[in-house]
């Protein structure tokens, strides 16, 4: 999953990686997407979070560098940031929701690692989502929970879990 090789933090901010890659202590890391599952299931909770925006106050973005801690970039599936459009390109404060949706190769092991740095940070919310077993969790400072629905407070977003996956 990861080149093995240490670069800088400079360094892989200059470059360019399709698909984009976390960083983590000076080492990339590829992430696994890339089946219509996943590809599918992304579209359709950025599209209901999209139509939904203005309502709600927010802003949407998929594949979105996040800098999570000074040694650590991650790229979740989709952030969404509560309140004003923000103007970084890299995001450097913590956005309210970091969405993850698994691939067949990812283990909830290396999920957890992922979900602690996004908490760790202050990332209130952090919604993982399976497309193979259609089931959620919901993780937030308190642990993380399987869900049936995906919520939130301050702004309240409620997803209904079965309007992503029909």
């Amino acid at each position: 999953m990861s080149t093995g090789v240490l670069i800088s933090v400079e360094e892989y901010l200059s470059t360019s990686y399709r698909p984009d890659c976390d960083y983590v202590d000076g080492v990339v890391e590829e992430r696994n997407f890339g089946e219509r599952n996943h590809a599918e299931l992304q579209m359709a909770v950025s599209a209901w979070l999209h139509n939904r925006r203005k309502e709600l106050g927010i802003h949407v973005f998929p594949e979105q560098r996040v800098r999570v801690s000074r040694t650590r970039y991650r790229v979740p599936d989709v952030c969404v940031v509560a309140g004003g459009e923000p103007t970084e390109q890299v995001f450097t404060t913590p956005p309210f929701i970091c969405i993850e949706i698994l691939s067949p190769e990812d283990r909830m092991s290396r999920m957890q690692v992922r979900v602690d740095d996004y908490v760790a940070f202050g990332v209130p919310y952090v919604w993982i989502l399976d497309p193979w077993s259609r089931k959620v969790w919901r993780c937030t400072a308190g642990g993380m929970f399987e869900v049936k629905e995906l919520r939130t407070e301050n702004p309240e977003i409620v997803v209904p879990v079965r309007d992503l996956f029909e």
